[in-house]
């Protein structure tokens, strides 16, 4: 893992000149993490390091690989990848890149995500598998963590950027996730379930990568990946008798549609 780590954890969420909204006295509802996209790009941390909006993409597209493979070979459920991925998100929403190594955050998010989700993974496992990932091109790494001073060495860093990550989320660890209603609602339709469900979770997993969770509540994102993925599939979802699908999730028609553009192209 590079040694590059850490932003001053006391100036977290206050960036300079940066959007009150980032600060972190907002009501405990988790509504603190929502910002639309304006909002995200101009008072991006690492904006003010100068890393323009092309280059940081990238790096979250980058972490967010990262995560995959690291949860994967760990063997962990998608829900706690997803969970390491959206509090990197947070992270980096008041944290830059230019201070913080993405794949020392990333890993330490999965360490964290693995305890909050219940499906702890040993902090030596978590770091001899970043470790692997990190310098997959080195035949000697795997070699080489396994030796006592390299491998503490890389768990004060991620011990250290533990508490970090801590203290820049502020200590709220709560994330809900678009999977469940998805599910909940799919299983009350009469078409095409199976189908339409596995769009439909590509979508909420493709959406990772993005900031979506950072602009949209889950029910919202569950909502919007059915909506396109009946319209992927050339579906039409049920929309008679008193209550019509959409509105288990508190949303019109026209909100789906306006929703649209935030969702990245699907890959099947």
């Amino acid at each position: 893992m590079a040694g590059l780590l850490l932003g001053d954890a006391s100036h977290h969420g206050t960036q300079q000149g940066g959007s009150q909204r980032y600060s972190q006295e907002k009501p405990e509802d988790g509504s603190r993490w929502y910002f639309s996209r304006k909002e995200i790009e101009e008072n991006s941390p690492s904006k003010n390091d100068g890393i323009d909006l092309k280059k940081e993409t990238y790096l979250r597209k980058s972490y967010c690989t990262f995560l995959q493979d690291l949860g994967m070979r760990l063997k962990v459920p998608q829900v706690t990848i997803a969970t390491a991925i959206i509090f990197c998100h947070r992270f980096f929403l008041r944290q830059s890149h230019g201070k913080n190594d993405r794949r020392t955050i990333a890993t330490v998010c999965m360490f964290l995500a693995g305890k909050v989700e219940e499906t702890p993974r040993p902090l030596k496992d978590v770091i001899l598998v970043s470790y692997e990932i990190i310098h997959k091109k080195d035949p000697a790494a795997v070699q080489r963590i396994k030796q006592k001073e390299v491998y503490e060495q890389q768990k004060e860093l991620i011990l250290l950027g533990e508490r970090v990550v801590l203290a820049t989320l502020g200590f709220d660890l709560n994330v809900h996730h678009p999977y469940k209603p998805l599910v909940e609602a799919i299983k009350k339709f009469k078409v095409a379930q199976n189908a339409l469900a596995q769009v439909a979770w590509n979508f909420v997993n493709d959406g990772l990568r993005t900031s979506l969770c950072l602009q949209f509540k889950p029910h919202h994102i569950a909502a919007g990946a059915i909506f396109l993925a009946a319209k992927f599939l050339k579906v039409k979802l049920p929309s008679d008798g008193e209550k019509v699908w959409w509105q288990e999730f508190d949303v019109t028609p026209r909100q789906l549609e306006g929703w649209c553009p935030f969702f990245p192209v699907i890959m099947i």
